[in-house]
């Protein structure tokens, strides 16, 4: 067994379940004869065909409207924004219609939205957003993020199998750099459920997509250098999140760092961090802390997006500041 990548667990997760059922299929800008501006559905058209693997027009709006409607009638579209920041060219689509149909008339809307996200790539403030705090709170709307390529693969299947509206953000920086073995049985990773990505008992890092790997990392060398052991908690499904692990482990470990990609103010971060205080603050020594991208759009130069991202050097000096109060 081969180890795959990140963009590989993707189109295999894809792949399988339009196997599996016939009423899957996936539609976006540049998707078929292409294979996609990053190659994830690379090959697809040859096995699928183009009623099963659709171009579309440059027009977000209308390819979310047009899976809408595929899902009221029983398929279950997987829609791909090219970039995850030319989401909002169909937000009203998703916010407005899909997330609330079934809330209206009773009807489910299976269907899947891929949004290629992050930064860590030069791509500038039109092609390295982290838009999931928009969709996290709005009802209706299920949102995962994974940071594997085994989370990666099963939560496409969970996406496409769900009646639900998903939001999949995949970070573009973990498509060619993150690789695992994957079994070769059909799995899920339930929609919902966080892992514990590292054990510790001396205070967590609770984060999703490639900070998981960034904070992994700065645990590894802090249990070198100091000789404390910190968890990572990657949460894999931003809504819903699991209050249960997360309660869990701040209760065992009584300190609490959020890292996540996108801008600080308005982020998940705030909504997890009062989630805790509200409901394990007996458990606190110390606040719960937060690192996280600056509150400015993306910069295209690589130094600014380097101070512009919480890096690893940033996500240690906030966890030293954590472990110190």
């Amino acid at each position: 067994m081969s180890a795959i990548s990140y963009l590989e667990a993707i189109r295999e997760g894809m792949t399988e379940e339009m196997r599996r059922d016939e009423k899957v299929f996936v539609m976006g800008e540049d998707v078929g004869v292409y294979g996609g501006a990053f190659k994830v559905t690379k090959g697809m058209i040859g096995e699928f065909g183009p009623q099963r693997i659709m171009d579309t027009p440059i027009s977000e709006s209308a390819i979310i409207g047009v899976g809408i409607g595929a899902a009221i009638q029983g398929f279950r579209p997987i829609c791909e924004m090219q970039f995850a920041d030319f989401v909002t060219s169909g937000f009203n689509q998703i916010v407005n219609n899909a997330a609330t149909f079934y809330w209206r008339q009773g009807v489910k809307t299976p269907m899947v939205i891929r949004n290629p996200s992050g930064g860590n790539i030069h791509g500038g403030p039109f092609h390295s957003s982290n838009p999931e705090p928009w969709f996290f709170r709005t009802p209706g709307l299920k949102v995962v993020a994974p940071a594997t390529a085994y989370d990666a693969k099963g939560l496409m299947k969970s996406a496409v199998r769900d009646d639900n509206v998903v939001l999949y953000f995949e970070n573009k920086y973990l498509y060619r750099r993150i690789k695992e073995e994957l079994p070769p049985e059909d799995y899920i990773v339930p929609i919902g459920e966080a892992k514990l990505a590292r054990d510790g008992n001396e205070a967590v890092i609770i984060t999703y997509g490639a900070p998981v790997h960034d904070s992994i990392q700065v645990c590894g060398e802090m249990s070198k250098e100091e000789g404390v052991e910190v968890a990572v908690l990657d949460l894999r499904s931003l809504m819903p999140f699991d209050k249960g692990k997360i309660l869990t482990i701040v209760k065992s470990t009584n300190r609490v760092l959020i890292a996540h990609e996108h801008q600080l103010t308005g982020g998940i971060g705030g909504e997890l961090a009062a989630f805790i205080n509200e409901n394990a603050f007996e458990y606190l020594d110390a606040p719960v802390m937060r690192v996280a991208a600056k509150d400015i759009p993306v910069p295209f130069s690589p130094p600014l997006e380097e101070y512009f991202l919480p890096t690893r050097d940033k996500i240690k000096a906030k966890l030293i500041e954590l472990l110190s109060y």
